[in-house]
């Protein structure tokens, strides 16, 4: 074991490393800046059982209603041996929907490596088929991998189809609606995020295995819902952005040597410690809080009571709208009229002090 693999032990505890999936990977890109969250990841500690003792549990969760749900037009969607999802990923793609199709159901077995193998073999074959002479192929479930923080994380896409436009694509299937064309822009920046990092594993696959990772569309095809329906329509999302972020966030998590030299020697998130303990040694990791947090991490209702009284608790938008002022109560003291003495704050107070001029004006009219 090396010095940082022990290190990470000490933080964690003697609970097992708990494991990433896409959903906790691709939350890693809401909060790159935050040291504290990209230390705990990187020590695998399980931030909700962390948040429940130190006495702010976390709020969010896929709920078992949507769980069942999606479940259900996933189903409905790959029934027939995927023929209505071939139809609509290929039209969607602009390319002629062909006659048949090869399905494997890659889904089987409970051993992950066993399973990242075998799609990683069938996968590979793929590049050696004819494109004129073989069908397409679809990859119901393959199970990919992808290292975090020096663990091999194993990720399970919904499909992979191959040999259609010449290129593999990443298909997600959600269950959120399309309604008159729009998405709720909430759910559909997570599905790129998270459709990113299955794209990244596969481009990685590719790569380990000699082949040129571009072969792997930066387009996503995701399948909903239409409207107020369960009629599916498909859509492509462009992910070239969000795989860039994904990709340096990763890249940060495996310098975990230079931020573990900013945490303090004896900084501990062991579940099992004294909640006083714990939460005393938390505020010595630097944070950075912001109202998104409360989205995709568990530790974001502890962060948000840390952060009381700063204007980055407010928002990184209304930060910066302050002149980078941290403090709440000297905010209002300048606004009020309290002189600054640093000369970089001057364009801040006086914006401040217009904007409560302002407001003052207009309570007294109303």
């Amino acid at each position: 074991m090396t010095d940082i693999e022990q290190r990470l032990t000490a933080i964690r505890g003697d609970t097992p490393p708990k494991r990433h999936n896409a959903r906790t990977i691709a939350a890693l890109t809401g909060n790159p800046g935050c040291t504290r969250r990209a230390v705990l990841d990187g020590a695998g500690v399980d931030k909700s059982a962390l948040a429940a003792r130190v006495g702010f549990p976390a709020r969010f969760g896929q709920s078992r209603f949507a769980i069942t749900r999606g479940n259900a037009f996933e189903a409905q969607v790959k029934a027939d041996g995927g023929v209505e999802l071939l139809r609509l990923v290929a039209e969607r793609l602009g390319v002629p929907v062909p006659s048949t199709a090869s399905w494997t159901d890659l889904g089987d077995g409970d051993d992950p490596a066993e399973r990242a193998r075998r799609s990683a073999t069938l996968l590979t074959d793929e590049l050696s088929a004819d494109d004129t002479a073989e069908p397409a192929a679809l990859f119901d479930h393959p199970m990919l991998a992808l290292a975090v923080a020096g663990q091999r994380v194993h990720l399970e896409p919904d499909l992979v189809a191959a040999r259609l436009g010449g290129r593999f694509h990443v298909v997600e299937i959600k269950s959120f609606p399309v309604i008159d064309g729009q998405a709720d822009p909430a759910k559909l920046a997570a599905a790129a995020v998270q459709s990113a990092v299955y794209v990244l594993a596969l481009r990685e696959l590719l790569t380990a295995r000699g082949h040129d990772p571009e072969l792997v569309s930066h387009e996503v095809v995701l399948v909903c819902p239409r409207d107020f329906s369960n009629e599916p329509v498909a859509h492509l999302l462009d992910v070239r952005r969000q795989l860039l972020v994904v990709r340096r966030q990763l890249e940060r998590m495996d310098r975990l040597d230079d931020l573990l030299a900013a945490v303090p020697a004896d900084f501990t998130a062991d579940p099992a410690a004294d909640p006083a303990e714990l939460a005393g040694s938390l505020t010595r990791v630097p944070a950075r809080y912001a109202p998104d947090c409360l989205a995709n991490c568990e530790l974001a209702y502890f962060c948000r009571d840390e952060a009381r009284g700063q204007s980055e608790a407010l928002g990184r938008p209304v930060r910066e709208a302050l002149g980078g002022i941290a403090d709440i109560d000297e905010v209002l003291a300048i606004a009020a009229g309290e002189p600054v003495t640093d000369p970089e704050l001057a364009e801040a107070a006086t914006l401040l002090r217009t904007a409560a001029r302002l407001r003052a004006e207009a309570l007294a009219t109303a």
